[in-house]
């Protein structure tokens, strides 16, 4: 596995007033949270901020350059990463600690609120490149694509949405709006006139989206079919197997050994409460992601095995239409729609836009959609901003206290990632 990996960033849009900032945790570096220097190759460490919400004394936006020019960096080994991708520029602030306060779409003060901004995550360690595009919390107006070659030759691409995407997906909110009654159309952020972003439904409290009491029809059929004689089977897809599941007679889900009380829409809908919540039970751990994901899906009462088939997927009501028409309007309808969106039965295909290799060579950023349906793979019109990556071969400082951090995308998976290599 390289010390190091190359990124190009390729403007496959129309402006060329497009940027890309590169955070996260330099693993080789003692675990100090870190940009991405403007050059394309060193990093900068924040320092701790003399009062809350300094700004960084850096920047660290990376030109994209015109419509068609692709700008290589090089990064290190790095946990908890994203690559951010913004029209114009981002403001970061650092409050004491030192903490790096991310851009956030649910705060109105933030000074990004009505900026056209979007991020892939991914992390670089030991093991392997482990990347996607991500919509946990929200799905942004740039289209962003990603592509990984590896040194076997093989290459890995997810291609995000068109030009038009978050468009047509407002546009399919509106339409459930009027079908159902409830408050999708609400989730769609507009600034002077257009489309900025979609709010995931679990975070429709923001936006005055209320989902409460959604899931709870279904749930409550969910209670009735599993309490009159039908066994739910789920494929723990690890030691303990395939696992049975019942109502017992407190009304508490057993599967296995693990009691599971009937979660709210709330708990459905971001997947880390209630009966969601995971703790220091491997079997259950390994069962939560799997139950989570059905309830998601609405497919427990099309199937009584799970992981089910994507044709079972979003078929009965209610469901979760924001990830159902997320992966409709993504060009290969893979895209991470909600936390557990990567829960697949054996053997299925991905649904949920991610890439990984222990051999990456190059991964590739597009921004824009033009060529959404088309792989990046190698350009030949790179244009390196360094070719050589730094060493960076500095004695590491210990770890700072809690950084602040919004966890989106894979659900902790890279901060776990980023934790398991920095013990």
């Amino acid at each position: 596995m390289p010390d190091s990996l190359q990124i190009a960033l390729k403007n496959d849009g129309d402006s060329s007033n497009l940027h890309a900032y590169i955070t996260g945790i330099a693993i080789q570096q003692g675990g100090q949270r870190c940009l991405l220097k403007a050059n394309g190759h060193d990093l900068y460490f924040p320092q701790n901020p003399p009062s809350i919400g300094t700004e960084l004394a850096e920047d660290c936006a990376i030109p994209l350059g015109h419509p068609g020019s692709t700008t290589t960096v090089a990064i290190p080994q790095i946990a908890g990463g994203r690559i951010w991708i913004v029209e114009g520029k981002l403001t970061f602030l650092l409050n004491p600690g030192p903490a790096l306060v991310e851009p956030s779409v649910l705060n109105p003060s933030d000074p990004n609120a009505v900026v056209n901004f979007g991020f892939c995550e991914f992390t670089l360690n030991h093991d392997q490149l482990y990347a996607n595009i991500s919509y946990v919390d929200f799905a942004p107006r740039i289209p962003i694509a990603i592509t990984l070659n590896q040194a076997s030759g093989q290459s890995q691409h997810v291609a995000g949405m068109a030009p038009d995407g978050l468009d047509r997906l407002a546009d399919s909110l509106r339409q459930q709006t009027q079908t159902d009654g409830r408050p999708w159309d609400k989730l769609i952020v507009q600034h002077e006139g257009r489309n900025l972003r979609i709010l995931n439904a679990t975070h429709g409290n923001a936006v005055g989206a209320n989902f409460d009491g959604y899931y709870e029809p279904h749930i409550d059929e969910v209670w009735r079919r599993y309490s009159s004689g039908a066994c739910m089977k789920i494929n723990t897809q690890a030691g303990p197997g395939v696992m049975e599941g019942r109502i017992n007679g407190n009304g508490e889900l057993m599967i296995g050994e693990e009691a599971f009380s009937k979660p709210s829409s709330a708990d459905v809908f971001g997947c880390n409460s209630g009966p969601f919540t995971t703790g220091p039970s491997p079997t259950r751990n390994a069962i939560i992601p799997r139950l989570a994901a059905a309830f998601h899906r609405s497919t427990l009462l099309a199937t009584e095995d799970q992981p089910s088939a994507p044709s079972t997927f979003y078929c009965q009501s209610p469901t979760n239409h924001y990830a159902r028409l997320v992966h409709e309007v993504n060009v290969d309808k893979k895209g991470y729609a909600f936390a557990y969106d990567d829960v697949q039965p054996d053997g299925g295909e991905d649904q949920s836009g991610k890439v990984n290799a222990g051999d990456p060579v190059l991964f590739t950023v597009t921004v824009g959609g033009k060529s959404a349906a088309r792989g990046s793979g190698r350009t030949s019109a790179q244009q390196p901003v360094n070719q050589q990556p730094q060493q960076y071969n500095r004695a590491p400082p210990p770890p700072p206290p809690g950084t602040q951090q919004h966890e989106g995308g894979w659900k902790g998976k890279l901060k776990g990632f980023a934790e398991k290599h920095l013990q």
